[in-house]
């Protein structure tokens, strides 16, 4: 139990630029990870963000796959999930956060709440994941504290209570005060440094000493409007997400970041009970469950291993002992398991739930598996989504066909996007949910298993998953759509239709057909 309690598993979100990445950084810093943070757009230092460490990630300055870091703080055993904002890579985040016990959503004050938020918080509405919200970037100009309160509300649906509260904003910003210790934080742009504390009673002379007349009358106006407007803050309303806490801040600065870890650690919830299809496991029972949530080719550049990421959920995992792999009905042993700091990795003996485990045997697992100690149980809720955009991906040197149909099988694996195999000429249809991952796609196969491939458009409009229990008519529209028809990697039959008059008529025509937009069915 005490292992349990001292967890705190947790993913980053928030739209494209909010400034995830840093803050991850700044995090990894405070637990004494990393010496010296990688400033993520300088390219006079050629040091690059630690969670992105993907060569395309390195040049673009954009986070393309959700990394895995765990540190100690105190006596808290910490595990982020560094998510991708790009909506193009949305899926990979909407994964991640079924592994994760609460999120952090950072929000930039000059932006406010952009659409990927509102989308990923909609997801943790599902799953009623308690949120805390990060405003960053309080060192340039933005929106005035309460009306960016105002808009969280509105457009997260959530009560939101401030812990903490700027004094002053852009340049003139002069720190926060930190509502939930009570203590007063000066600024000093430092990004590499920590800033001290001044514990300051907020009625004494000596606040006017540290911030000047005007900024300490407005802080003692703006502290006595926060307790007349919102209730106190409630841990319990936070851990069944009613109420997001938020933090001010500058992450690139290093400002306000260590308020929200401390504050952070201490009200995070422990790990929480998983539903699973047969029953609900709780984190405390005995005997050893996971489930794979992520699979990740090529960490290492040196060797072409796969590693798949398992969430342990109950019991306790061990180095060695057998596992029931539950869709294969097969056991199998793990030498190395490992745990993560971004691209560094150490073996571990063991781990607890909450703790995310690498496994690098990579080919025997699919996203969703289970493993367990010979329970048959499922994990559920491991959407893949129907695709949005399709082309055809031809071999563009045919001296490495081999090398390409290996990079394609494990791509796939990762889950990055979704192969068809037309089965009226026999091509091979790549379908993902944006543009961006068709150039991932393509840098990759050429980067890490040297095989060239090239694009030829397609138009489509969407794949549908198709099942009956009536054999004839299954048949009689496989033969009407015999140009239209293709198999998944699981075989299964899919119908892709090139424009929603087609899709509908072939609904209302076939009534005994199920058609189905997303694989889980």
């Amino acid at each position: 139990m005490n292992e349990i309690e001292r967890r705190r598993t947790f993913a980053i979100i928030s739209h494209p630029d909010a400034g995830k990445t840093t803050l991850t950084e700044k995090l990894l810093l405070f637990g004494g990870q990393i010496q010296v943070a990688g400033a993520v757009k300088s390219n006079k230092i050629k040091k690059t963000a630690t969670s992105d460490w993907m060569e395309i990630e390195k040049q673009r300055g954009i986070s393309v796959t959700t990394s895995v870091m765990e540190f100690d703080y105190g006596d808290y055993k910490v595990n982020i999930l560094d998510t991708p904002g790009h909506q193009d890579f949305a899926e990979d985040t909407f994964r991640t956060l079924t592994a994760v016990d609460s999120a952090i959503i950072v929000v930039d004050s000059a932006k406010g709440v952009e659409a990927q938020t509102r989308k990923l918080m909609t997801v943790c509405r599902m799953r009623k994941t308690p949120v805390i919200v990060f405003v960053n970037k309080m060192d340039r100009e933005g929106k005035d504290p309460f009306d960016l309160l105002d808009e969280l509300e509105q457009e997260l649906q959530i009560s939101v209570r401030p812990l903490s509260w700027p004094i002053n904003q852009g340049a003139r910003f002069k720190g926060v005060y930190n509502i939930y210790e009570q203590q007063l934080n000066l600024f000093a742009p430092n990004k590499q440094k920590v800033t001290e504390k001044i514990t300051v009673d907020i009625h004494s002379p000596e606040l006017e000493a540290n911030v000047g007349d005007a900024d300490a009358a407005r802080l003692r106006d703006d502290l006595a409007l926060i307790d007349g407007v919102y209730p106190a803050f409630d841990v319990a309303d936070y851990l069944e997400a009613r109420t997001a806490p938020v933090f001010f801040g500058s992450a690139l600065n290093n400002f306000g970041v260590k308020e929200l870890l401390d504050c952070f650690v201490q009200i995070a919830p422990s790990p929480r009970p998983v539903p699973a299809e047969e029953r609900t496991v709780r984190p405390e029972e005995p005997k050893f469950t996971g489930f794979i949530f992520k699979i990740t080719a090529n960490i290492d550049p040196n060797h072409r291993s796969c590693i798949a990421f398992c969430k342990v959920c109950s019991g306790r995992f061990r180095r060695g002992e057998p596992y029931l792999h539950v869709r294969q009905g097969k056991t199998y042993r793990f030498t190395s398991p490992t745990q993560f700091m971004a691209q560094r990795k150490s073996t571990i003996e063991e781990a607890w739930p909450g703790d995310i485990v690498g496994l690098p045997m990579g080919g025997i697992f699919k996203i969703g598996d289970t493993l367990t100690e010979g329970e048959q149980l499922h994990f559920k809720g491991l959407p893949s989504f129907s695709p949005e955009m399709f082309k055809y991906i031809e071999n563009a040197d045919p001296m490495k066909t081999k090398q390409l149909n290996k990079g394609i099988e494990q791509l796939m694996d990762e889950g990055v996007a979704q192969l068809f195999v037309n089965q009226f000429n026999n091509r091979k249809i790549i379908g993902t949910v944006g543009q961006l991952q068709f150039e991932v796609i393509q840098y990759r196969l050429e980067h890490e298993y040297n095989a060239k491939c090239r694009w030829e458009p397609l138009s489509l409009y969407k794949a549908c998953w198709i099942e009956s229990d009536d054999e004839a008519q299954l048949e009689a529209f496989k033969k009407r759509k015999y140009q239209y028809m293709a198999k998944d990697r699981e075989g299964r039959d899919v119908f892709l239709a090139d424009s929603n008059y087609v899709l509908q008529m072939a609904q209302q025509d076939f009534e005994h057909i199920q058609f189905h937009f997303t694989s889980e069915f």
